[in-house]
């Protein structure tokens, strides 16, 4: 480390498989001469014979004095301190360490001197695999060592599990560092992540019968919200004359444009390259999952170089095929096509989303996908094809920005008007509500007057389209006003608003009902509603009908970040073709989408505007 960051066991690529001990994995096709490193293939476990050689090199004392890789961290206002004091900043815990994380030795590092980075056991039916950091394995020698638990002060012979020799180190042959460093800040920083196979220890032990486990590589649904605990081995030159390990247990975040994952958390000085990213940890369990390593931009930290603020590349599919051709013994193709890093599925960056002011989903282009209508804030008017995986495709400018359109204030997207394409309803300033036939790409169809302006509906402040009476259209409306009043409106058609359900009376807490969308998140017959309050509270209502609202359930608390949610509405946008797909733009113009969302949880986060960094 430069700076300072839905399991499923794995079983070969792409995806996670039952068991990593039910099957052998399924190497890929083609090895080409990708940047695996060392000598050979490294497909034996060996007697112990080369531990046992490289137990001639590496003394006491030479793995005492061993300095980190990864030793560009702050040491100038930080060394024999521990973690500096960061006001609300989590300290990391220095501890006597935990089987399946350990250190790496090697020689020859920078200025030639000995080094050292993190690495851990990882769950495969080859039972010698070890991950670190790509950055942490470039260079390797032949008297690379992994040592679990590592125990400072003591000899090979004296470490708790022994050590063990390292054959050959797996890296994706698209992860370049930057020039003049062993590091990178491009796109493929999120491909800083190597497996390495080790040889028996001098015991004739081959790793996880020596540790008695392994952690199980597991691919994350999204990277926020991750409860981990990370395991390093800081440098004791911060601190840390003992060489204890440090760890710590926070909630994760998103590297803004990168497939990597953030903490806070202080404490990961150089040396914790690498680390374990654990989301089941516990105390020298010989079990756990792991979703990424630290690593990735800068190393794995900010561009301060702080010791607090940590990154990690997000397990993927690449990390699987990695893995499996580790396990397999046989080094990466070297014909992989070209990393382009994670892209923005909507296009322009945040500073032009922030001007987004309202959306509204429906089914507009004839092909069964959920697409999006956005009314900026000058009065452009926008209608974003979707995809079905979760993606959008060229944008189709529906009107030029213009002084009308600015003056909309609630939209939704139903199929009141009956022709099997969605219309688009439009509540304006002057209180007149207007509904746009089956539109299209080709335009918005011709206006019909739902309500003159000046109209009591100048106090609707939402409106929110869906089925809500076991209806098979979108033909139901649901109505915040401004009063607090909450109102069903079933069988709306063209020119009326249909049978009139009075769900809230006037004065109720619905008054402080921010944001209010609508969609198929229960997959009952009857509709739900999503509200977000002023708090930052989110709730779901499941099944509302003309009965009444529907089984509320808290999907975030007050005080969150939901606070800064400003716009949202929910659409048929991935492959299970039900309405259950929430986008929310928020204050600073990021924009999410939760894919698969619930009436009980939030879906698979996949950010379609990353913020600016």
């Amino acid at each position: 480390m430069l700076g300072g960051s839905g399991q499923a066991a794995w079983a070969g690529p792409p995806s996670p498989g039952p068991s990593p001990s039910a099957a052998s994995p399924a190497p890929r096709a083609g090895s080409g001469s990708g940047k695996g490193t060392g000598s050979g293939k490294g497909t034996g476990t060996g007697s112990g014979r080369e531990a046992r050689q490289a137990a001639e090199y590496w003394t006491a004392g030479r793995m005492a004095a061993a300095r980190p890789l990864d030793d560009a961290k702050n040491a100038a206002d930080t060394a024999g301190s521990g973690s500096r004091a960061v006001a609300g900043v989590t300290k990391g815990t220095l501890f006597g360490g935990t089987r399946l994380v350990g250190t790496f030795f090697g020689s020859g590092g920078p200025n030639g001197t000995d080094w050292t980075c993190t690495g851990s056991v990882i769950d495969t039916p080859a039972r010698n695999i070890v991950l670190t950091a790509a950055h942490c394995g470039l260079g390797i020698k032949a008297d690379y060592i992994f040592v679990p638990k590592f125990l400072k002060g003591a000899g090979p012979d004296q470490q708790p599990y022994g050590i063990f020799h390292i054959q050959h180190v797996y890296i994706d042959p698209r992860y370049v560092p930057d020039q003049g460093s062993s590091t990178t800040k491009k796109p493929w920083s999120d491909l800083d992540t190597a497996f390495a196979r080790v040889s028996a220890n001098q015991r004739g032990q081959q790793l996880q019968d020596a540790v008695g486990g392994g952690l199980t590589f597991t691919q994350p649904a999204g990277y926020v919200n991750k409860n981990v605990t990370v395991v390093g081995y800081p440098a004791s030159k911060y601190g840390n004359d003992a060489g204890q390990a440090v760890k710590c247990t926070v909630p994760t975040t998103q590297l803004p444009g990168y497939r990597q994952m953030s903490m806070t958390c202080g404490g990961y000085y150089g040396g914790t390259s690498g680390s374990p990213w654990i989301t089941d940890y516990q105390d020298d369990a010989v079990t756990g999952h792991v979703i990424g390593n630290l690593g990735g931009y800068n190393g794995g930290g900010n561009d301060a170089n702080v010791d607090y603020i940590s990154y990690a590349p997000a397990f993927g599919t690449d990390a699987a095929n990695l893995l499996a051709d580790a396990v397999a013994g046989q080094d990466p193709p070297g014909n992989l096509p070209p990393y382009q890093g994670i892209q923005a599925k909507l296009p322009g960056g945040a500073g032009t989303w922030q001007h987004a002011k309202l959306l509204a989903s429906g089914e507009y282009t004839g092909d069964k996908y959920g697409d999006m209508i956005v009314i900026w804030s000058d009065g452009e008017v926008s209608l974003y094809p979707g995809d079905g995986k979760g993606g959008f495709q060229k944008e189709v400018q529906l009107r030029a920005a213009n002084t009308a359109w600015g003056q909309a204030v609630t939209i939704t997207g139903g199929d009141f008007a009956g022709g099997d394409r969605y219309d688009l309803m439009v509540r304006w300033s002057s209180g007149k509500v207007s509904l746009y036939p089956d539109v299209s790409p080709a335009g918005l169809g011709k206006e019909i007057q739902m309500a003159p302006a000046g109209s009591d509906w100048k106090n609707a402040v939402q409106m929110t389209a869906g089925q809500f009476h076991n209806g098979k259209y979108v033909t139901d409306l649901v109505v915040r006003w401004a009063s607090g009043e909450l109102t069903l409106h079933t069988g709306v058609g063209a020119g009326t608003f249909g049978t009139r359900h009075r769900l809230q009376d006037p004065g109720s807490t619905w008054k402080n009902a921010t944001l209010v969308t609508s969609g198929n998140f229960s997959h009952h017959t009857n509709w739900d509603l999503l509200v977000r309050r002023s708090d930052g509270e989110l709730d779901s209502y499941a099944a509302t009908s003309p009965a009444g609202l529907g089984t509320r359930t808290r999907l975030a608390a007050p005080g969150t970040t939901w606070t800064h949610a400003q716009v949202m509405t929910a659409g048929n946008y991935t492959t299970n073709q039900l309405g259950d797909d929430l986008i929310v733009r928020w204050s600073d113009g990021e924009t999410t989408l939760y894919a698969d969302t619930s009436a009980t949880r939030l879906g698979t986060e996949d950010t379609l505007v990353y913020p600016n960094t």
